[in-house]
């Protein structure tokens, strides 16, 4: 976030580069910089005859050089930008003679999603000489909930940790998803609002009981009419608790719970650092470290990989609902 924040702070300062290439795994750093280079380099006055969007699946390199080439009308800058670039992947590499003497009165944006430049290729050297290159990796999930905090900081929020991972459990790791939830938050709390489970269940619509974060905690504590009471709700409620979700998410407690086992040093802190969770839920590997000892940890991750299995229609033909109990009984019983 703080590489975003100096390629803004550089473009409001005047500092304005000819190229900006913008690729890598996730979109919505890329969507980000890129809006605000189209609302903001020129003036509204400027934009109808100076800027342009186009897209790599309807143009060419050669067509986008061409307008590349010419001058602005009445305004110091032209901004051109290429959307979908990843479409002329095949053909990106024709951008090099461009990038190594690009027209400085151009603005040139390439929206290269899910695809990456080689480091060691001309074209990569010459962008990055004359231009700026940025990369947009994607988030772990563990990292998704701080992301979610910091975020939510900036804007002069703050939420609790069981709110955010609703959140993370809910929507996984798509940024754009989980920001559109967050302006709807924000649109309806005041600001200094602490964020709760409630509020996420009454503007988000993600239940504050019957979710899977509370799955997990209620089969880590062996709670078993909680949990089955749970999963009642998620069969009456397939589409927003698919099964492929669920059993993925226990894997990855469970996971996290055998790593949890093998650890000497079992302070919060550390258990914390090495399993990749915030503090507030250390606690949940801790008791469920208790009812589950290793050797049973192994067997339910083996649990959970049939039932994965089942659930893609391999050698069993259950349905999602009979799928998720029997899995519920083995790991409970």
């Amino acid at each position: 976030m703080n590489e975003i924040k100096t390629i803004v702070s550089d473009i409001k300062k005047g500092n304005i580069k000819p190229i900006y290439f913008l690729m890598g795994d996730e979109p919505y750093y890329i969507d980000k910089i890129s809006e605000y280079i189209e609302k903001n380099v020129l003036d509204e006055s400027e934009k109808g005859f100076n800027q342009v969007v186009m897209y790599g699946r309807d143009v060419t390199i050669d067509q986008i050089i061409a307008s590349a080439k010419r001058y602005p009308m009445m305004a110091e800058k032209q901004v051109i930008i290429v959307k979908e670039a990843q479409d002329l992947a095949r053909s990106i590499d024709q951008i090099e003679a461009y990038a190594a003497n690009p027209q400085l009165s151009t603005v040139l944006v390439f929206n290269y999603k899910y695809k990456k430049l080689h480091k060691g290729k001309k074209t990569y050297k010459a962008i990055a000489n004359n231009g700026l290159i940025y990369e947009s990796k994607k988030l772990y999930e563990n990292q998704v909930a701080d992301w979610i905090r910091k975020v939510l900081a900036g804007k002069k929020y703050s939420i609790e940790p069981k709110a955010s991972q609703m959140l993370v459990e809910f929507l996984g790791a798509d940024l754009s998803k989980i920001s559109n939830e967050l302006d709807k938050l924000i649109t309806v709390l005041p600001k200094k609002t602490i964020i709760t489970d409630k509020h996420i269940e009454e503007n988000i619509g993600i239940s504050k009981d019957f979710n899977n974060f509370e799955l997990r905690k209620a089969i880590g504590q062996k709670q078993v009419v909680k949990a089955n009471r749970i999963i009642n709700y998620f069969t009456q409620n397939p589409k927003n608790n698919p099964l492929v979700m669920t059993i993925s998410l226990l894997n990855s407690f469970f996971t996290q719970l055998l790593m949890y086992h093998g650890l000497k040093d079992k302070s919060k802190g550390n258990v914390a650092k090495v399993l990749g969770v915030n503090p507030y839920f250390v606690d949940d590997y801790s008791s469920a470290g208790k009812k589950y000892p290793m050797r049973k940890v192994s067997q339910v991750i083996g649990f959970l990989r049939e039932a994965d299995i089942k659930s893609k229609g391999v050698g069993a033909n259950q349905s999602s609902s009979d799928i998720l109990k029997e899995l519920l009984f083995k790991i409970l019983h």
